[in-house]
């Protein structure tokens, strides 16, 4: 294995870690691993980042599913929402140039971190609002088809848009808009990259090499899901994600 392929596939287990312990960032790290270290055109990062979110973040799910942390109802109505924008996303997202792509998820990074640096841990306290989640199902198909479009085009915003939403909108703790934001991203990632893979190719063996990466480090994430204190994590990946977005908009833009 080359060295270069080696470190891509290296820093791939942190795409994994992310989405075992926070339910969303593996495509904010994803995209850049893709572009800019394995050198890929900005679509076929995207595009790749999405078959790697996907299959990561689908089993990633099953080990939160195991502890009951994943309400199926309100993710299969989130999710279905999601997929429909995902795939226009995606339609959308492989035919606009590769350096407009690249500044809006730049942007999106940073509005992800200043909303994670942000967070208030009371919600983690559960909430029995999801009772009343007949209520609000059109909030959640709007929320769900807006993050889905975002994220098919661009391939981030995800976890950091639909656990909040969740939380919200469906009345989850956070355990569990953990472990559903992950069904979520599963169904809207694959929708994403069915939209992509109309107009973009990838190099499936480097992919399936960096998705093993990942899915290894999603299943030693899940693990510390409730040893590592949520709020010293969220501040610490937001302040990374702040500086690598700053990065990336330097990049495209000098």
């Amino acid at each position: 294995m080359e060295p270069l392929t080696l470190l891509v596939v290296g820093l791939a287990v942190l795409i994994g870690l992310s989405l075992g312990l926070l339910g969303g960032g593996g495509s904010i790290l994803a995209v850049p691993l893709l572009a800019y270290v394995a050198g890929m055109e900005p679509q076929e990062a995207i595009a790749g980042s999405l078959f790697v979110v996907a299959v990561t973040s689908a089993v990633s799910l099953l080990s939160h599913a195991r502890r009951g942390n994943v309400q199926w109802r309100i993710g299969s109505l989130f999710g279905g929402a999601s997929m429909i924008g995902a795939f226009a996303g995606g339609l959308i997202g492989g035919r606009i140039p590769g350096t407009v792509l690249m500044i809006a998820f730049a942007m999106m990074m940073v509005a992800t971190a200043a909303a994670m640096l942000r967070r208030r841990t009371t919600s983690s306290a559960p909430s029995t609002r999801g009772e009343r989640i007949s209520r609000r199902w059109w909030r959640i198909l709007i929320d769900g088809s807006v993050v889905g479009l975002v994220t098919g085009m661009v391939g981030a915003g995800g976890g950091f848009l639909v656990v909040p939403a969740l939380v919200l909108l469906g009345g989850l703790s956070m355990p569990a808009a953990v472990g559903t934001s992950l069904m979520v991203i599963t169904m809207k990632s694959a929708a994403g990259l069915g939209g992509y893979l109309t107009t973009v190719t990838l190099d499936w063996t480097l992919i399936l090499m960096v998705t093993a990466a990942a899915v290894a480090g999603a299943l030693l994430g899940s693990r510390f899901t409730d040893r590592i204190p949520e709020t010293l994590l969220r501040r610490a990946f937001g302040v990374f994600v702040l500086i690598m977005g700053g990065l990336v908009l330097t990049m495209e833009l000098v």
